[in-house]
């Protein structure tokens, strides 16, 4: 009996490490909350190059905006680059697809960042794996296409479905190419009931307008952000026709886990737009959306 009591005091310590090995492993499935940030000590901003948002050289709208939130929880500002497919496993620990407006979970993946923002668009089914902060920026798809196209720009009428049905008038037998699992899909916008020969694009998203300049296709699906840089970049090659898609809103994606985190930022972003903090970086980094939009920038100073 004596043996037997000491062999369990032996085996002991080890059932207590191997319980506490398997809390540490499960821990690394989930997101930090506010605490966990502070503690560590760094924000991760889990950051996909595109536009002005993310620019890939250390700004853009969101890391700037995310480097004062950081600073004003008095915490480090750590950058993660990421995929456009890959973000919301990165963020959720739960790798994800679209199933129409629903989510289809696949499988789990180690939790890479705490916050990610670069231009996302808040869909039905990515509101299903994680949270989004409050609207932070406003959009709509636009359709963009080769400048020798015989496609005529919309004249805007002010009502967006109208002009959403002018564009579509247009696109019988157009080669319209966009990305799979994001807002320029053109499966979301039924654009083939339309007439128009709709192909995904695989390569990244700042791939498409090069690839419609080289023929690949005659138009492609951007954000407004997008577009709009689009054209400066590549004069006289391309031109917008018009919206695809009602108004949209981008936001700030967040974990499940993580409310307080995401209420952390909310306020902090809704002071950024009071006390014109906000306003100042969109002016610098797109000078003409406030135009586009004023509705939507009219809280901001």
């Amino acid at each position: 009996m004596k043996r037997r009591k000491n062999s369990s005091n032996r085996t002991k310590p080890f059932s207590i490490f191997a319980v506490l090995l398997i809390v540490v492993i499960a821990g690394s499935a989930f997101s930090a909350d506010l605490a966990e940030v502070k503690q560590k000590g760094v924000l991760r901003h889990l950051g996909v190059p595109y536009a002005n948002f993310v620019t890939g050289s250390g700004d853009g709208l969101d890391v700037d905006m995310i480097k004062l939130f950081a600073q004003q929880q008095g915490v480090k500002y750590e950058y993660v680059q990421t995929t456009w497919g890959d973000f919301i496993t990165d963020l959720s620990g739960k790798m994800a697809k679209p199933k129409g407006d629903d989510a289809e979970i696949t499988g789990t993946a180690p939790v890479k960042g705490d916050i990610a923002a670069n231009g996302i668009t808040v869909l039905p089914w990515r509101a299903k794996v994680i949270d989004f902060s409050v609207p932070t920026f406003p959009n709509q798809v636009w359709l963009v296409a080769r400048a020798d196209l015989p496609i005529k720009p919309i004249e805007p009428s002010g009502d967006p479905m109208k002009d959403v049905a002018s564009v579509k008038s247009q696109l019988k037998g157009l080669r319209v190419m966009g990305m799979a699992d994001t807002c320029l899909d053109p499966n979301l916008y039924d654009l083939d009931k339309s007439g128009a020969q709709c192909s995904l694009f695989e390569g990244s998203l700042n791939e498409l307008i090069p690839a419609v300049i080289n023929g690949k296709a005659d138009a492609t699906l951007q954000d407004v952000a997008d577009a709009l840089m689009a054209v400066e970049k590549w004069p006289g090659k391309i031109k917008i026709i018009g919206p695809v898609s009602e108004m949209q809103e981008l936001a700030y994606g967040f974990s499940k886990s993580s409310p307080q985190l995401r209420e952390a930022f909310n306020k902090f972003f809704e002071q950024s737009m009071k006390d014109g903090t906000y306003l100042q970086l969109v002016q610098k980094y797109y000078p003409a959306i406030p135009k586009y939009y004023p509705n939507f920038f009219q809280q901001a100073k």
